[in-house]
């Protein structure tokens, strides 16, 4: 495809008909690149269907980003019994809160668009692109979301052209600037540090919590972590995606030097998993799980959390990023919030 600037647009259905040097070259050099999207692409995520876009000039790559379609649960924030009264009314009406929509961005995690060049121009061939996605995919909502305030201005742009924006929910990262545990407790209020202290009080000394750490699951385990996963998934309010088994098996494969698996094991029995993606002194902690018949009794998210700040330290990393649920926890203990915004239009 071919814009007006001269500039041409390919779009692709797997990341793998992309060469991976044409998207490195552009793309920002995060974690969640190209090996994590031929992971989603890869794991039987059937909530979604991916899409990539790169432009180029005079075959050089010069934008690129990423994209899915959906059909989205516009209940997504419902909860208790407002949730079961939408529910009711989708089983009379199927897809009456599901309108399809392409998004640019992650399912999960922050969008990112790739640019090597004049911003305006590039995003303008990128959204030549979605437009001719949502028209083949019959979207009638195009989104951008999750983007950073570094995006702000070139998505600012498009509020005259139809497109609102609404604050999404932050994602939360914390610097490592300490040198072991009980420094940290010293940059928490005198209430958090408290309150942490009585939950390891409970538990050290009294209960022998095993951890190993892994970089693959075994198929056992990899039951045992996806059964915990479930667990987490259920409990959760809200969050578009929900993973196979598929995907911690990939991810493995395709990002084996960057995968880590923190396994906690109570009388040889999983009771927590961490996943988390390193690479360098960055370090993001993805997802988790908890066999919740003990996870309160023994404060299971907080020895997880020690543990990771523990290795985070010991492996000098330098900045910790979580996901975005769960805040009054992240914010007693000490996670910075990042604003990110959601740009949103109907066709």
């Amino acid at each position: 495809m071919t814009v007006e600037s001269g500039l041409k647009i390919k779009i692709a259905r797997k990341i793998e008909e992309i060469p991976p040097q044409d998207w490195y070259a552009v793309y920002p050099g995060i974690l969640e690149s190209y090996y994590f999207l031929k992971t989603l692409d890869e794991s039987n995520l059937s909530q979604f269907s991916f899409f990539y876009i790169v432009v180029y000039d005079n075959n050089k790559p010069i934008g690129a980003t990423n994209c899915f379609i959906m059909d989205f649960p516009l209940d997504i924030a419902v909860a208790g019994k407002f949730k079961k009264a939408t529910n009711f009314i989708k089983s009379l009406f199927p897809g009456i809160f599901s309108p399809r929509v392409l998004i640019c961005g992650l399912p999960m995690g922050q969008g990112r668009i790739g640019m090597a060049g004049d911003p305006l121009i590039i995003f303008k061939a990128i959204y030549k692109g979605m437009e001719d996605i949502a028209r083949q995919e019959r979207a009638g909502i195009i989104a951008f979301k999750d983007f950073d305030l570094s995006y702000r201005k070139i998505l600012d742009e498009r509020l005259d052209s139809g497109f609102f924006r609404i604050d999404s929910l932050p994602s939360t990262d914390m610097d490592i600037h300490f040198s072991s545990f009980d420094e940290y407790l010293k940059t928490l209020s005198s209430a958090s540090r408290s309150g942490l202290k009585r939950k390891f009080l409970k538990i050290d000394g009294k209960l022998k919590i095993d951890l190993e750490i892994t970089n693959k699951l075994e198929d056992g385990v990899l039951e045992e972590v996806y059964a915990l996963y479930l667990q987490t998934y259920e409990r959760q309010e809200m969050g578009l995606e929900k993973l196979t088994a598929d995907f911690f098996k990939n991810v493995s494969k395709n990002m084996p030097l960057e995968t880590k698996f923190f396994l906690w094991r109570i009388d040889n029995k999983i009771a927590a998993f961490a996943f988390c993606l390193v690479s360098g002194d960055y370090f993001i902690d993805y997802y988790l799980g908890f066999d919740y018949s003990v996870a309160y009794q023994y404060n299971l998210y907080f020895v997880r959390f020690r543990e990771l700040i523990n290795w985070c330290i010991k492996n000098k990393i330098k900045k910790y990023e979580m996901g975005a649920t769960g805040y009054e926890p992240k914010r007693r203990l000490g996670f910075n919030f990042i604003p990110l915004y959601i740009y949103v239009k109907h066709r």
